[in-house]
């Protein structure tokens, strides 16, 4: 059984979500806050976090800075379910730190399609991190292969997710600079990232 932790400074929203997540199968932690899920994580390791943004005194960004600082706790996947919209700098600032990124109010079936997302790729990748290890790959090469199926993936969420944001294809959108040019150098690097993952896999991909 997986296990998540769940954060919020709101008491009736953990038990939302830890009702919904036992419902599902899952087993559960509740920390209300950002200082009382540093010390669960002292004493537990998580399957996943999913972690709101919005609370005091220490808000999600701060915490999920603790969390990824500390050798311990940054493994654990993170993903932030919270009320809180994306902006273009927080997904630069803390994208390679986050899972997935999931808004509020949420459905059961959303709930439990992301979560599963974020244990099917982390499966995928250790299944594809082992066989390239098989075949004597070079172990820098395997790393950063690991790195960009990750992040290929994410990125490409956070993409679809601004996208239906700010409805691109609509013609009013060109006020938005900053957003247009932030998007711009996100498919950027989407594409940057898919080349050379093909590269890579062209010389690892087991038939």
């Amino acid at each position: 059984m997986n296990t998540i932790l769940v954060v919020d400074d709101s008491r009736d929203v953990v038990d939302i979500f830890v009702k919904m997540l036992e419902k599902g199968g899952y087993g559960t932690f509740a920390a209300h806050g950002g200082e009382e899920c540093l010390e669960i994580l002292k004493e537990v390791a998580p399957d996943l976090i999913l972690l709101d943004i919005m609370m005091e005194p220490m808000d999600g960004w701060e915490t999920l800075e603790k969390i990824k600082n500390n050798v311990a706790t940054v493994p654990i996947p993170v993903l932030i379910l919270t009320s809180k919209q994306l902006t273009p700098a927080e997904m630069e600032k803390y994208g390679d730190d986050i899972e997935d990124y999931v808004l509020k109010p949420v459905t059961d079936f959303e709930m439990y399609t992301a979560i599963e997302h974020v244990f099917h790729r982390r499966q995928t990748i250790r299944s594809e991190v082992d066989r390239a290890m098989k075949r004597g790959v070079d172990s820098g090469v395997v790393n950063e292969y690991a790195l960009l199926l990750r992040s290929v993936d994410i990125n490409k969420q956070f993409l679809n997710i601004f996208e239906t944001r700010y409805n691109l294809n609509n013609s009013n959108i060109h006020s938005s600079d900053n957003i247009c040019q932030a998007l711009k150098k996100l498919d950027a690097t989407i594409r940057v990232q898919k080349t050379r993952l093909q590269e890579i896999e062209g010389k690892i991909r087991i038939p």
